[in-house]
């Protein structure tokens, strides 16, 4: 009988303490457990825009910069005019010195006004580089340069600040042009040249045959 007693007495103290034990409030909360993207062996990394050669250059660095087209009618040498469009200069010293223009065509022509090149489109062959840098704008920089005789400034779309790479030369005045139209060069040797291209035959602005350009180099200009 005794031991019948303390048998249940054992009973009874397990299962007290096993009911109190589940009835007791946890010390700490269960925490929710992070789910970390897991990131696979093979991703590829996040394409940044590269460097280019002019990207942080100053405006006297770029202003000593001359560029040269080589093109199928002769040559043409430009000067730069950074400090009244920076951006402007920046994008089409490192447009030139990546190749950009190398084989692209004066694809427009307008008789006694202007040629129109620098549609990387009209490249020979493209990278898929080079395409979607052709689609990189830049901001508008009108300024107080006149649209006359010899200057080379940015084509853009009718939105603002939609210049990328396309460029013209004016072979007469384009004053209409002024405070609205990115200045930013002036042909200093081959004026001749642009003159050849712009009375090649045309239709609807459109060259039968476009004019190469066979590249395009930066040397220093002469003082």
């Amino acid at each position: 009988m005794l031991k019948n007693f303390i048998l249940f007495l054992l009973i009874s103290t397990f299962v007290n303490a096993t009911i109190s034990a589940q009835n007791k409030p946890a010390d700490q909360p269960i925490k929710q457990i992070e789910e970390k993207p897991v990131k696979k062996t093979n991703q590829r990394p996040e394409k940044s825009q590269s460097k280019e050669k002019f990207d942080g250059a100053d405006v006297k660095t770029m202003a000593s910069q001359c560029v040269k087209l080589e093109t199928d009618q002769g040559n043409i040498e430009l000067e730069m005019f950074p400090e009244s469009a920076p951006e402007t200069v920046r994008n089409f010293l490192n447009l030139t010195a990546i190749g950009a223009f190398d084989t692209t065509a004066f694809s427009r022509i307008v008789p006694g006004f202007i040629v129109q090149g620098g549609n990387i489109a009209t490249r020979e062959t493209r990278t898929n580089e080079l395409t979607r840098r052709a689609y990189r704008t830049i901001p508008d920089e009108p300024n107080p340069i006149k649209h006359e005789r010899g200057i080379v400034s940015m084509a853009r779309g009718d939105e603002p600040n939609t210049a990328s790479s396309n460029f013209f030369i004016l072979v007469g005045s384009g004053s209409h042009l002024d405070g609205t139209f990115a200045a930013f060069g002036r042909v200093t040797s081959g004026m001749e040249t642009v003159d050849a291209i712009n009375k090649m035959p045309a239709e609807n602005e459109k060259p039968e045959k476009a004019v190469k350009i066979k590249t395009a180099t930066i040397f220093p200009c002469t003082v």
